[in-house]
């Protein structure tokens, strides 16, 4: 059933992204001519890359090509012939005019840069991506449990309220805004400080250009930046949700026992108060995803999010698709990877 759901979900996606852009202004074909458009020229592009064609067929096509079972035209004249250079494939039956092949799902190639497979564009971009996204969400949860268990601890203080300001203006502050408000601070204002940059990647070249070399302390903004919200929610779930299991029987039963708050706190209380901050965790990691798209592109992260915003200024199709596949597939994988870490803290969850 699970199978089911995710394959039905990114046929959605695919769907939904692939008519999207068909009735968006722009013609692909025309793009990749630049300022060169002749006219035979333009012809033999629109039919190598299938815009010819009707828009039901280049759908049917574009599945045929995501599918890891298909059929391919033995004709080298039609787009979905089946080369070795293209596919990487396994014949399965041979018929008169076409081949059945189960073969790896192939995204196509990108419309301006000819001969590169989208594939491997997202090969050296989405790594990066979830470098920054893993980074953000341990920095949001170590400080966000901290923030909210002492919210909890000292609650109707001055540190809670404080924190409850903190958490709400940080859930309102655009990850955009933040990102600019930051990198101008401590990547300009505060550098000499810092040692910071105001962009830069996760590896740079050196300066004579003959090597890539590894820069860890470009991480550091853009993590901070797309963990602010995450921290904000983080804090807030946890301090209501430790309010509320202090409250029942067993804690205070812990308590008449002569245990220390720190051991009730750790072995009674902490377990029992994470369900609804994994719920936020995984969305949130999910949205990390996402969201990375403007940091990324404002710290000139080379990730993914970057890739999408290039992508979409030429409207290189193909590798939008692409991009939005892989994330929608994170998201469905990060929400089945909850659900046994929800049987793990709560054992009467089946």
């Amino acid at each position: 059933m699970k199978l089911f759901n995710i394959l039905f979900t990114l046929f959605g996606v695919v769907t939904v992204i692939f008519f999207l852009f068909q009735i968006l202004p722009g013609d692909p074909a025309r793009m990749m001519m630049d300022q060169n458009e002749d006219v035979e020229q333009l012809e033999i592009i629109k039919k190598k890359y299938g815009f010819d064609e009707p828009i039901l067929k280049q759908y049917l096509y574009y599945l045929n090509d995501l599918s890891i079972i298909s059929i391919h035209s033995k004709n080298p004249e039609k787009i979905n012939f089946i080369r070795e250079n293209k596919y990487s494939f396994t014949k399965i039956y041979d018929f008169q005019n076409s081949t059945l092949v189960l073969k790896f799902p192939y995204l196509r190639e990108s419309y301006q840069r000819r001969g590169v497979k989208v594939s491997t564009i997202i090969m050296d971009t989405f790594p990066n991506t979830v470098v920054l996204a893993i980074s953000s969400i341990l920095f949001a949860t170590v400080f966000g449990l901290l923030l909210g268990i002492f919210s909890a601890l000292y609650k109707e203080t001055l540190f809670d309220n404080s924190i409850q300001l903190f958490s709400t203006f940080g859930m309102s502050m655009p990850s955009f805004l933040s990102s600019i408000i930051f990198a101008w601070i401590f990547g300009f204002v505060l550098a000499d400080i810092t040692g910071l940059n105001m962009t830069g990647s996760l590896f740079e070249l050196d300066d004579f250009g003959d090597e890539y070399r590894l820069e860890l302390k470009n991480l550091i903004l853009p993590s901070i930046v797309l963990g602010i919200r995450p921290i904000a929610v983080i804090s807030m779930m946890m301090r209501n949700s430790l309010i509320e299991t202090l409250k029942k029987n067993y804690v205070i039963t812990a308590y008449a026992k002569g245990l220390s708050k720190s051991k009730v706190i750790l072995n009674h209380c902490l377990k029992n108060s994470l369900n609804p901050v994994i719920t936020a965790l995984s969305g949130w990691f999910a949205s990390l995803l996402a969201g990375s798209v403007f940091v990324e592109y404002i710290f000139g992260w080379n990730g993914l999010g970057r890739e999408i915003v290039n992508s979409l200024n030429l409207l290189d199709v193909p590798v939008i698709i692409g991009a939005v596949i892989v994330v929608s597939f994170s998201f469905i994988m990060i929400n089945i990877f909850v659900d046994y870490i929800y049987k793990f803290l709560d054992p009467r969850i089946s």
